[in-house]
């Protein structure tokens, strides 16, 4: 149970570090610096950030710059058509960014614990559509990817 949490909090940090450099253009050596320096388990302007697994940060900002053209497409296609990439804010694009690359990258990861994970980050952030519109993306995404929704796939031989 400790380590859900310490991975919950490092993809909440990978999302925040994600918006940061599509904001501010930070690099990612330099946001990854910063965050296991200044912000993972410390406490900044009165807020203490949770103890994070700094691994599982790293692999998450470093998964997603480097997979960023092969993210992008699969999120695109994902969305519907009256709702480019280009329309989500930067901290949706961040979350979906790192949904899709643990969808992608991680297969250890049930897809369950993906989807639900940053549905939770995307509810910090925002209180309408948006936690749905995750849903709903890193679903698809899931299905395509790995054949499974939430849960599994009744049809699947291992089930």
């Amino acid at each position: 149970m400790r380590q859900v949490n310490k991975r919950g909090a490092a993809r909440l940090a990978a999302v925040q570090a994600l918006y940061q450099m599509d904001v501010a253009g930070t690099g990612v050596l330099e946001i990854a610096a910063e965050y296991e320096a200044f912000r993972l388990g410390k406490e900044v302007d009165g807020a203490t950030y949770r103890d994070a697994d700094a691994q599982w940060f790293r692999a998450i900002l470093s998964g997603v710059v480097e997979d960023q053209k092969t993210i992008d497409p699969v999120i695109r296609q994902a969305l519907t058509e009256d709702w480019p990439l280009s329309r989500l804010d930067s901290t949706l694009r961040a979350i979906m960014r790192a949904g899709v690359y643990e969808l992608m990258r991680r297969q250890d990861v049930p897809v369950a614990v993906i989807v639900s994970e940053y549905v939770d980050i995307a509810k910090a952030f925002y209180v309408e559509d948006e936690p749905k519109l995750v849903n709903a993306v890193l679903d698809r995404v899931a299905r395509r990817i790995r054949g499974e929704g939430r849960g599994r796939d009744p049809g699947s031989k291992d089930a």
